[in-house]
């Protein structure tokens, strides 16, 4: 069976405040994050455990505590693509990208990095976003599909943030 490559449009609202001090973006949310409308939902992805340990806090349950978290530690959340043509969730599919506008975000809060999480999201980043001023620095993807760097890895990488905060 071929898989067509489908328009998928970004609905997941951004989540940052005036107190975010840096911005982590993602490629665009996976199936099971649109479906169940958060960001990270598959429950084999390994961002929100990763963001608990290097942040020294348990790991939250809920959407709104997810984000209160995120809000509390001056983390702004998005991702680079508003929309674009892709087969299921194959990063490697993506076409006919239209990236988010990030003016809104950087208007308001004080934004002194921008991380991008896996290397398509860095790589759109950089053709599509380079105009808002900030060299991205990658963090590996926290996706079950990056199976090749482990958790204890991730957790050492995605430490980097801490010295933004």
């Amino acid at each position: 069976m071929v898989v067509q490559s489908q328009l998928i449009t970004h609905t997941l609202s951004p989540i940052y405040s005036e107190t975010s001090r840096i911005l982590l973006l993602g490629s665009l949310p996976s199936p099971t994050s649109r479906s169940k409308g958060f960001y990270f939902a598959h429950p084999q992805n390994r961002f929100w455990r990763v963001i608990s340990e290097i942040l020294e806090v348990d790991v939250p349950l809920t959407d709104f505590d997810k984000t209160q978290l995120l809000l509390e530690k001056n983390i702004a959340l998005w991702d680079v693509i508003e929309s674009c043509n892709i087969k299921n969730a194959d990063d490697s599919s993506i076409t006919d990208v239209k990236a988010n506008d990030f003016r809104e975000i950087f208007s308001v809060a004080k934004i002194d990095a921008v991380f991008t999480i896996g290397k398509k999201s860095t790589s759109l980043y950089n053709k599509y976003c380079k105009s808002f001023g900030f060299e991205p620095i990658c963090l590996p993807s926290t996706s079950p599909a990056n199976c090749a760097t482990s958790y204890e890895k991730l957790v050492s990488e995605f430490a980097a943030i801490k010295k933004f905060l």
